[in-house]
């Protein structure tokens, strides 16, 4: 069995800005992770993941990087991040970087030099003249952030393309050089002591041809770049020259991903990846479109992709994603049970479990963002677009409230104190969820039975628990509103119950007659043997006798 640190390690996802802050301007930084070290040793985290720290205009929060090599003024220096790596090592802690090669900033320096017509950096990028006497994009490819995927630049004669933002301009990974820069910089950080990288988008940076896109209602374009042979093809060579000469983990973001396709980015490319049919599936049509949280569908991508691919890395959150107990769960009179009901199915999957900062205390969406609250360059365009359908504003502010990604980056509640304890500033960057006076760190680390008591519980027993790191996985068939699963490893077996919903849900005979001893349940008290029925979100993982 591979047993890599990966395999019996759960991974936190730190977004920086609104972790900590330990300078007191609003945002959060690398001198605030450092003095959070302690409590992630405490809590049982293993590997640490910070979403980007790159030098950045902050177009994008990061994911628009202008230097690789280089930290955020806003977040620290380079000798700061290395002391994060050195004093996490010493609590046997690794740091995991977020890898975006997609696209680069408009500021780096390589893109910079590309609009020069002979400079040697011009094929770094996508530079192509436009049709129509060069007065209209050359194809018609929109980008994920609204409006075209191409931008003119009149002292360059020629239109770039984007995918993402404009200031977000992609890379050419047909120009052999493109391959080499991004495995130097690989290097540069592995050398530097990181055990490995997240890879954003990373289906998506071969481009197959630039001719036109058949029409959608969101992104067209995409069946030209996304999950490509040539995809494969690079990370197959980043694998050989770079990441199988390290022991590090390598994670990708791979939205649409397919069954055929997850288990090639398994074969000697990625370590795992994450999958967003989980997070879609109470989305109807559009993500600004949501529908009552289907359990049938929920419970079957989860057993699906158990299924289909070795090894999964199993998250309900992240800082694209709204948080999950107001998706999945209930955010008022079964909060507590919810939350623990959830971290129990994320840890007692087979992979490796993700849990995204604030999640070990239950955090939740911020209760209705105003427009001119917003930060997420996505939302501005999705309001806007929304408007122009004739939606009231009203309307446009809870659709856009569906997809907001500043729901899961509001600050960091450590407290009931001046800002959450996240700033002793005056203002934060985005505003605190007034839900922290009594969802807070503090709050839960004096309840024994807090939310943040059980993760720990989860923490510990996983790292510990053979079967949960290495064992087979085998579901149960239920009905809809129960989640049953075995998971065993060396002639030993655990059961896995969980109800999915807010009302109290009989058992089937054949669980009614099992045997076994409680491990953990989020019900005080609670037993397995002869039992008859699940409590509201009631979870329990059981040893089976």
């Amino acid at each position: 069995m591979d047993q890599k640190y990966f395999r019996n390690h759960a991974v936190y996802q730190i977004y920086p800005r609104s972790f900590c802050d330990g300078n007191g301007d609003g945002i959060g930084d690398i001198k605030g992770i450092l003095s959070k070290l302690d409590y992630l040793k405490d809590l049982g985290v293993g590997i640490v993941w910070l979403s980007p720290v790159y030098k950045s205009p902050n177009a994008d929060y990061g994911y628009d990087v202008s230097d690789y090599e280089d930290i955020n003024p806003e977040f620290g220096t380079l000798a700061e991040m290395d002391l994060l790596i050195a004093e996490a090592k010493k609590r046997e802690i690794r740091i995991v970087m977020d890898l975006v090669v997609n696209h680069t900033s408009d500021e780096h320096r390589w893109f910079l030099e590309s609009q020069k017509p002979n400079s040697p950096f011009r094929d770094y990028y996508f530079w192509r003249i436009g049709k129509n006497n060069n007065t209209l994009p050359p194809n018609n490819w929109t980008s994920n952030f609204g409006g075209s995927a191409w931008t003119y630049v009149p002292a360059s004669g020629a239109w770039y393309l984007h995918l993402f933002g404009v200031k977000q301009p992609d890379l050419n990974w047909r120009c052999p050089r493109v391959l080499e820069e991004v495995e130097s910089i690989l290097r540069f950080w592995l050398d530097r002591g990181i055990y490995g990288f997240r890879c954003d988008v990373i289906n998506q940076i071969w481009k197959d041809s630039l001719e036109d896109g058949k029409k959608t209602l969101w992104v067209v374009g995409a069946e030209h770049y996304s999950m490509k042979e040539g995809n494969h093809q690079i990370l197959r060579k980043l694998y050989e020259d770079v990441f199988s000469k390290y022991d590090c983990l390598t994670v990708g973001e791979t939205y649409q991903v397919d069954f055929v396709n997850a288990r090639r980015y398994e074969d000697k490319e990625l370590d795992m990846f994450f999958q967003f049919d989980t997070m879609e599936c109470d989305q109807a049509l559009l993500p600004i479109w949501r529908k009552k949280f289907p359990p049938k569908a929920f419970k079957k991508t989860i057993f699906d992709w158990q299924h289909e691919v070795d090894w999964n890395a199993n998250y309900l959150e992240n800082h694209d994603q709204r948080r999950s107990i107001t998706r999945f769960g209930d955010s008022k009179k079964y909060w507590k049970e919810s939350g623990k009901m959830l971290a129990t199915m994320i840890f007692t999957l087979r992979g490796t479990p993700f849990v995204y900062e604030g999640q070990e205390i239950g955090m939740l969406d911020y209760p209705l963002f105003q427009k001119e609250q917003y930060k997420d360059p996505v939302d501005h365009y999705i309001y806007a677009k929304v408007r122009k359908l004739h939606f009231t504003p009203k309307q446009a502010l809870r659709m856009v409230q569906n997809a907001n990604r500043d729901n899961a980056r509001t600050p960091m509640q450590w407290s009931d104190t001046l800002n959450a304890g996240f700033s002793s500033g005056k203002e934060t960057w985005l505003p605190l969820n007034p839900s922290y006076p009594k969802i807070n760190v503090a709050a839960e680390e004096k309840d024994p039975d807090s939310i943040l008591a059980y993760y720990k519980k989860l923490f510990a027993y996983r790292k510990a628990d053979p079967i949960l790191s290495y064992g087979d996985f085998e579901p149960m068939r239920t009905k809809a509103s129960i989640m049953a699963y075995f998971r065993a490893y060396d002639g030993h077996m655990e059961f896995v119950l969980l109800n999915l919903t807010k009302k109290k849900v009989w058992l089937p005979r054949a669980i009614r007659q099992m045997k076994g001893q409680v491990i953990l349940s989020n019900y005080l008290g609670a037993g397995f043997t002869y039992k008859r029925y699940l409590r509201p979100y009631e979870s329990l993982l059981v040893k089976i006798c």
